[in-house]
């Protein structure tokens, strides 16, 4: 390794460095800006991050598109195979009182009578649940999904937000498994193993014939999720410049979470076929092996762990990109820093967030926010096929809005904060949502749902980076874990949110309309990081919290009352 030992050595000896918490930050980032803040190499990762994004976007809304649930549906009845399927409901199904078809009761009648009379039942005719299943007339959805295939409506509707409250579960438990093992072992393995198995298990749900392997399946994909895509994310903010963090953090969910998103509904129109679309979504996972040849580890990670030459390795690989020569000096410093830090910080681990008073509460803030932005987010994506509109067309308007939002996100974060972005927007989500609740399905109900979805898209954005830039390098992935399960707690909840529109219909908006008004509760107290240097230490995150949210005051005297006690 290229560097001047014995400098270092005499720096060393002679104390011309005092490495304190605020010396490690600055020699790192002094380096780091030597490289380039946004140089060939960075904009490579931010190239690379495409496919993935992709990959994440299809991992998430996959299932909407597989469980989707044709609304027009009737009780199946085998004498009256022969017949048109217009005929065979006029003759067999009764009408609400709105004049619709029944699509969970049939006429409990003698078959042979009314085929020899071709004539409906009396209306005053017993009624009883489909004995034989059901008949899907495939207009709105025009493919077979795994709902109307194994008839998971009317009583064994339940099927589907259980399916994707699996999803969720795994999604909770995978992201503190890689979440860890990415603080453990590196970023660059923890993608590798998240997208692989998030590839098997959507290869595996293929395969699938009842209710509880599918469930499984679905479990093995969302261990996926997010790691799937979020390790490159962390690392891409890692390597970019203050500066530019907010437009990369951004423009990747806006161009390709977003793009996936807007191709999705179409793509599975296309193939028409819900096991050939799991596969054509699952199997570009396997690109994520090409990672170790394009995507360098973390150098704060490697910093944080004292593994020194593997840092320099990878600096110097962003030197021969970039074709820019860091100077010997900083990396003197940079050794030095690295090498000197507390043993303590070696064996930082997740449980630091909760032994600190400021960051436990930073981080409980933070959960709470995380969970009723994600339901509101989810919860409107799954309401697009309930809002009286074509789901492909709801669906495709809805995600449109990633694109727009972001962009926005992208000018004004940098210059409004995130606390406010983030408060402001999620209570805009949240009044519409309100709104919607009450307004007639269709037009009236869907445009207010997109409008809110085009603010939690900003809402949601912001918190995802703010969660990066609040959390100190050693417990970053784990502590951004933590963040995401929150997220992911909320998906699971909002299957079950949307689902009470059975109960009373306006039910599911005002709730999301009341969560939204949580998050930004929560947000106001959270701290600013606008202009703000990533956190190093724990010791800078607590520094951060302390002088940059509304409660630092507050941590200060519950210290005082610890050191008291």
């Amino acid at each position: 390794m290229d560097v001047n030992r014995e400098a270092i050595l005499e720096k060393e000896r002679m104390g011309e460095k005092d490495l304190n918490l605020e010396g490690d930050k600055d020699a790192l980032e002094a380096v780091l800006s030597h490289i380039g803040e946004m140089g060939r190499y960075q904009k490579l990762l931010f190239l690379a991050m495409g496919p993935l994004g992709f990959t994440f976007a299809f991992v998430y809304f996959i299932q909407m598109f597989i469980t989707a649930t044709p609304q027009n549906h009737w009780c199946h009845v085998p004498e009256m195979e022969h017949l048109n399927a217009e005929l065979r409901r006029n003759l067999s199904i009764p009408k609400t009182l709105t004049g619709d078809y029944e699509r969970c009761l049939i006429y409990n009648a003698n078959w042979s009578q009314v085929l020899e009379t071709m004539t409906p039942p009396h209306p005053d005719t017993p009624t009883k649940r489909c004995p034989h299943g059901w008949e899907f007339h495939l207009s709105d959805i025009p493919f077979h999904t795994v709902v109307s295939e194994r008839g998971w409506v009317c009583e064994h509707a339940k099927k589907v937000p259980i399916s994707s409250a699996t999803f969720f579960a795994g999604s909770i438990v995978g992201t503190l498994l890689f979440g860890s093992l990415a603080d453990v072992f590196g970023r660059v393995p923890a993608l590798i193993g998240a997208n692989l198995i998030g590839c098997f298990g959507g290869i595996a749900s293929v395969f699938t014939n009842s209710f509880w392997d599918y469930a499984l399946c679905r479990f093995l994909v969302g261990l996926s999720y997010d790691s799937c895509f979020m390790m490159m994310y962390i690392l891409a903010l890692e390597y970019v410049g203050s500066g530019h963090r907010t437009w990369v953090a951004n423009m990747s969910i806006a161009i390709y979470f977003g793009g996936a998103c807007m191709v999705l509904p179409w793509l599975a129109i296309w193939i028409s076929d819900w096991r050939k679309l799991v596969l054509a979504t699952s199997l570009p996972m396997l690109i994520v092996l090409a990672a170790p040849c394009v995507v360098p580890e973390s150098a704060r990670w490697l910093a944080s762990r004292r593994r020194t030459d593997k840092a320099l390795a990878v600096l110097r690989k962003f030197e021969r990109v970039n074709k820019r020569k860091i100077p010997q000096d900083l990396l003197d410093e940079f050794i030095l820093s690295t090498n000197r830090r507390k043993t303590s910080d070696e064996t930082v681990t997740v449980t630091t967030l909760f032994t600190s008073p400021r960051l436990r509460t930073m981080v409980l803030l933070m959960v709470v926010s995380y969970i009723s932005i994600a339901i509101v987010f989810d919860g409107l994506v799954r309401m697009s096929e309930n809002m009286g509109l074509d789901f492909f067309i709801t669906f495709t308007l809805a995600a449109a809005t990633e694109i727009p939002s972001l962009v926005l996100l992208t000018f004004v974060l940098d210059r409004w904060g995130r606390r406010f972005l983030m408060c402001g927007s999620v209570t805009f989500a949240g009044v519409m949502t309100v709104i919607a609740a009450f307004v007639p399905k269709g037009l009236p109900q869907a445009g207010l749902a997109i409008c809110a979805r085009f603010f939690v898209n900003m809402s949601f954005n912001t918190i995802m980076q703010w969660s990066t830039e609040v959390l100190p390098t050693p417990v970053r992935a784990s502590g951004t874990s933590i963040m995401h399960v929150s997220g992911f707690a909320g998906g699971l909840i909002s299957p079950f949110v949307v689902y009470s529109e059975r109960m009373w219909a306006p039910l599911p908006l005002l709730v999301m309309g009341i969560t939204s008004l949580l998050a930004c509760g929560m947000g106001i107290m959270l701290p600013e990081t606008m202009g703000r240097r990533l956190p190093q230490t724990t010791a800078d995150g607590e520094l951060l919290i302390n002088n940059y949210s509304l409660c630092g005051s507050k941590l200060d005297a519950e210290d005082s009352d610890t050191v008291n006690a």
